[in-house]
């Protein structure tokens, strides 16, 4: 493998703007803004919606009404391709 190629690999937290949640993770991205977290500092990138807040996650999804859509596609198309 080829030398000083490769990005630096290093401890960095994602912090999610709509919850708070903070993750401490390894990546290669890089910041210029830093958090402490547990005594140490690390580079802090800011996320707007992860896990923590994403509604699929939360269940807090809206359910959409898919059997009135089926019926209403159905109606339409019914008579097409008869003679």
């Amino acid at each position: 493998m080829k030398t000083d190629i490769h990005p630096e690999y290093r401890p960095v937290v994602f912090r999610d703007l709509a919850s708070g949640e903070t993750y401490l993770t390894r990546s290669t991205v890089s910041s210029a803004k830093t958090v402490e977290l547990d005594g140490v500092e690390y580079p802090v990138i800011d996320v707007e919606i992860s896990s923590a807040s994403h509604p699929f996650y939360t269940g807090k999804q809206r359910i959409m009404d898919s059997a009135g859509r089926v019926e209403k596609f159905n109606q339409r198309f019914k008579n097409f391709g008869a003679k």
